[in-house]
Formats: C-alpha cells, structure tokens, sequence
C-alpha cells in the first residue's frame, strides 16, 4: 500500500507557535503543499468531585474566539503546554496553577491531534478526582502569563445540559466532558439529565 510522504519543509514564521510550508508526496505521486502550524505537544484534565457532584473548570479569553467573533470567554478544562516533561508532570502543574488544585491520581482518556489539518499540537487529556480540601491555593494562573483565568466549579447536571445544548465549544473541554459521563454515569443521575445547576465563581479558601 502506497503511502504519502513528506519530502520537503520551510520554515516562514517562528514565534510562541511556527508556521512551516511543507511539501508532501500523496499516494499517487501528485505533490501538494500544506502551510502546517507547529507546536508543542499539550495536556488537559477535567477535574471532578463525585461526592459534591461538581467538575472544575477555567474561565479566560481566547484571542482566536474574539478574533472569530465567538463567545468570549471560553469555559475550558484546566489545561496547558508541556515544558520538556511528562504530560502527566505538566497537567498536575498546570492544575495547580489554573485551579490550586492539587490532584493526586490521572486516568488517561486518550492523546489526541487537536487539528490535524493544519497543526502538530497533541493533546494529552485526563480525567481526575478531587475532593474539597484538594484545593490548596486560590490559582487564576500565572500573573506572568497574562491569562485572566477564573476557577469554576460547575455542577454535573449543568455541564450535561450545556453539553446536550452545544453551549461546550472547546473541542479538549467537549470530549473530556463525554469521557466522564461514557466512564462514570451514575454521576449525572440517569440518561436524561434536566434542570440547571448554578454556576459560580470558586471562592478563595478563608473568604
């Protein structure tokens, strides 16, 4: 079987992400040329409470949805880039960060190629269980980072709902959401979930 093939690489912009031309043997010979965006590899985790009946999540702007006209800001799961480690050592990081949530044990769902049409990016995605007293530090990010990121916890009815609706737009966020329901069921009460839960901001601990 006949196989495509790259056979040539340019690169035309380096920045945070590159931007690379490259030249590509399809299986019947014909060449084709792609300007691909090259980035490094990333780790997600929906975090959630079984006990409480509630997942963490972040609130923060995206340039890419303002810049689409979409709505802003995202409601995503805690996420990030690796940094020269495991996925599993940047996840916990960024988690920390994000929510100051401090997680102690992952369960893979899968490594994903978040765009494969146009980009390297593989996204490593995890689900984890925390309790209250995991939350260790308020988190909102690293100021350095410039990210405006808002810890939520969010009921597991009201994700099933905005879930049904199409209101979760983040690709990472969407499937990370039906793993969770797919792998643990009985924690959305039943196949038909109804009534929204109220969503709020994760207060800082000893406020």
């Amino acid at each position: 079987m006949k196989r495509a093939r790259l056979i040539g690489q340019t690169t035309l912009f380096h920045g945070r992400s590159e931007i690379v031309d490259v030249v590509i043997a399809l299986p019947d010979g014909a060449q084709t040329r792609r300007e691909i965006v090259r980035r490094k590899a990333a780790a997600a985790v929906l975090p959630y409470d079984a006990e409480r009946g509630v997942a963490m999540f972040v609130r923060l702007p995206r340039a890419a949805i303002l810049l689409e006209g979409g709505a802003d800001p995202a409601i995503e799961a805690p996420a990030g880039l690796l940094k020269d480690e495991a996925p599993e050592a940047a996840i916990l990081r960024e988690a920390l960060e994000e929510t100051g949530l401090k997680l102690r044990t992952l369960e893979r769902v899968a490594s994903v190629w978040a765009s494969p049409g146009h980009s390297t990016e593989r996204v490593h995605l995890f689900l984890a269980a925390y309790e209250a007293a995991d939350r260790i530090a308020p988190g909102g990010g690293l100021p350095a980072e410039g990210e405006a990121i808002e810890p939520l916890e969010i009921p597991l009815s009201e994700i099933w709902r905005r879930v049904s609706e199409g209101e979760i737009e983040d690709l990472k966020t969407l499937t990370l959401c039906l793993a969770l329901r797919l792998r643990e069921p009985g924690l959305f009460g039943g196949a038909r979930l109804g009534g929204a839960g109220e969503m709020k901001p994760f207060a800082t601990p000893g406020v």
